[in-house]
């Protein structure tokens, strides 16, 4: 009986690591996706949509209005890429705040799969609302990016997935005193019970939710296919080669509903 409930420790991280349950993933976050990747930190300011990197060539390429500069130096661009340039900006400014919605939702959505979790483990929903501090910090930090136009690779590939198995860890250690203390006061079937019927319930919730979000990456991805068609017709060229900015990724999209982050 012990053993059964420390699997629903183990079902706790996994809701705040961002699975709620095998059918229903909330999206990842990552510099692949959509069956593209790109090597470039994304910023986007009045002067145009800037794309950086720290290794590489090269580093840094600034679109503005019809206009390229490769590493600070201007290139000629024709008349047909000057237009092309200007639908990348805009497409690429109508994308990031985009992605930044449906990045909330699917914090969203991974915390309260959590919070009905942590519900039923620490029977309170008093303690259930300890997860929305996890959720604030989650949400602060999509904001403090993809809000203010930035996409910062580090922060969405490593750093973000890191801090939700930390507040998973977090939460589940705080949990396992009370299960074990119910498995040995003989108040485990009540949690079995609660378990069961949170699972049933949670799973139709999310299924919903789960399914909304995934059309709405689909979009994006669909979005971001078409940039990168559109990158693939520039004439300009780059030491004699294509500008690259997006590329097919090597790592295959598995997963419904990934996020389109590639931009």
């Amino acid at each position: 009986m012990i053993r059964q409930h420390m699997q629903w420790l183990a079902v706790l991280t996994l809701c705040l690591a961002g699975v709620a349950h095998a059918e229903s993933k909330p999206p990842k976050f990552s510099s692949q996706q959509c069956s593209f990747s790109t090597p470039y930190d994304l910023r986007i300011a009045d002067d145009g949509v800037w794309l950086e990197r720290q290794s590489g060539a090269p580093r840094e390429v600034h679109i503005h209005d019809g206009s390229l500069s490769i590493d600070a130096r201007a290139q000629a661009v024709s008349a047909a890429d000057s237009a092309r340039l200007r639908r990348m900006e805009e497409m690429t400014r109508d994308l990031v705040p985009a992605v930044a919605g449906i990045a909330r939702d699917a914090v969203d959505i991974a915390f309260d799969a959590l919070a009905g979790v942590v519900e039923v483990m620490g029977g309170s929903k008093a303690k259930a609302k300890e997860v929305d501090k996890f959720r604030r910090q989650a949400l602060a930090q999509i904001d403090e990016s993809l809000g203010k136009g930035r996409w910062d690779q580090k922060m969405f590939d490593e750093r973000f997935e890191a801090n939700i198995e930390r507040a998973a860890e977090e939460m589940a250690s705080n949990l396992t005193g009370h299960v074990l203390w119910a498995a040995f006061t003989g108040r485990a079937d009540e949690i079995d019970k609660r378990a069961e019927q949170m699972e049933k319930d949670m799973d139709a919730r999310m299924e919903v939710r789960s399914r909304s979000l995934e059309a709405r990456a689909q979009s994006l991805c669909d979005q971001v296919t078409a940039l990168h068609d559109l990158q693939q017709s520039l004439e300009v060229r780059y030491q004699g080669q294509p500008l690259d900015l997006l590329e097919p990724s090597k790592v295959g999209n598995e997963d419904e509903g990934q996020v389109a982050a590639a931009h």
